[in-house]
């Protein structure tokens, strides 16, 4: 059971920085910085610069301010406070992440991958009751434990909290979806692949694979990457919670998504594509229009109880949103949450399993 005076204890990453009086750095730059610029507007927070790491620092400008090394950060002043702007999964960033925590006070805001809106103490607290909901339905400790600690996460920053509860991707597979080569699978988002030949180490074999990916680019990678695979249908087009045209936002890399402007796209609910037919395993992660992809699916997941993996990071509240929906659908499902090696709380993701 969850315990709200825990939560209500907990010291949001802004007052952190605002208490410490010490100056405030962003490490890193791009998108992220851009967000985390504008959380400090909100909070009155005073950016004393930014910096990324001295290999990658070329003393270009950022939101108007020279972008310097760490050492030269390290070297002007005696101690200041650190808040990173950027999401990594490699061990040795992670590493020197670690690192600067030891020498600085250092937190990861937690700005949205999609969307506006943000995941605050105040918003999580006006949401307890789902929160608790979602907790009782969890079927295991470690669940639990990364429910909490990802929550605690999300409000502090402090990487201290994901640090505990890191699993790989092996034991999901392996203790929790238990595949098959018998399986009938769907990846929604399966980028250039990658996901998909994942899936196939531990399957070991598949019946039949649908691919959606609505990026061009990366759909010609897909294809490319998979053809040699019999019994595979490419789809070129978003999931959706039905069939409809939609404006698409290529992005960059793995940040394309649905927007009010972009390119004209068709998108597809998996319902459609199946046409009542069989699904034994769906993996969702479609940059934000997981709601309305697992909608798009409800028919499929009501007649077949597929299981079932879904991203729960990309927007503000899907850790809430996405798993009571799922159990709306099916209130049978057994569900598990997983955090994978990643700063910040990304990666975070939801098994559905009967």
């Amino acid at each position: 059971m969850l315990d709200r005076d825990y939560f209500e204890s907990l010291e949001p990453w802004y007052e952190v920085l605002k208490k410490s009086g010490l100056p405030v750095f962003i490490y890193g730059m791009g998108d992220g910085c851009v967000k985390l610029l504008k959380e400090f507007k909100t909070h009155a927070i005073k950016c004393g610069g930014i910096f990324a790491s001295d290999d990658f620092a070329r003393g270009n400008e950022f939101a108007g301010f020279k972008v310097k090394r760490l050492s030269d950060v390290e070297s002007g002043y005696s101690d200041f406070c650190v808040a990173a702007a950027f999401g990594t999964s490699l061990p040795e960033v992670m590493g020197s992440i670690r690192n600067i925590s030891k020498k600085h006070t250092l937190v990861f805001p937690d700005t949205p991958v999609i969307g506006e809106e943000v995941f605050t103490k105040e918003g999580f607290l006006e949401r307890f009751a789902d929160a608790e909901k979602f907790s009782r339905l969890l079927a295991d400790d470690i669940s639990r434990a990364v429910f909490e600690n990802v929550l605690s996460f999300k409000i502090t920053g402090s990487i201290d909290y994901l640090d505990r509860i890191f699993t790989l991707p092996d034991e999901a597979y392996t203790d929790i979806l238990r595949l098959s080569e018998n399986e009938i699978y769907a990846d929604l988002g399966a980028y250039t692949g990658d996901t998909v030949k994942e899936f196939l180490s531990f399957a070991g074999g598949f019946r039949k694979i649908y691919i959606f990916e609505p990026n061009g680019k990366n759909f010609r990678k897909c294809v490319k990457n998979l053809m040699y695979l019999d019994n595979v249908s490419f789809y070129n087009c978003p999931a959706w919670k039905k069939d409809l045209p939609l404006y698409f936002d290529k992005g960059e890399g793995r940040q394309a998504q649905i927007s009010d402007k972009g390119v004209s796209v068709y998108a597809r609910s998996l319902d459609s594509v199946l046409a009542g037919g069989e699904c034994t395993y769906i993996k969702y992660d479609v940059e934000g229009a997981e709601t309305e992809a697992i909608e798009g699916s409800s028919e499929t997941i009501k007649n077949y109880s597929p299981k079932i993996c879904t991203a729960l990071y990309h927007r503000a509240y899907d850790m809430l949103d996405i798993p009571l929906l799922i159990h709306r659908i099916d209130p049978d499902y057994k569900l598990y949450i997983r955090q994978y090696p990643y700063y910040p709380a990304w990666e975070t993701n939801l098994f559905a399993v009967k």
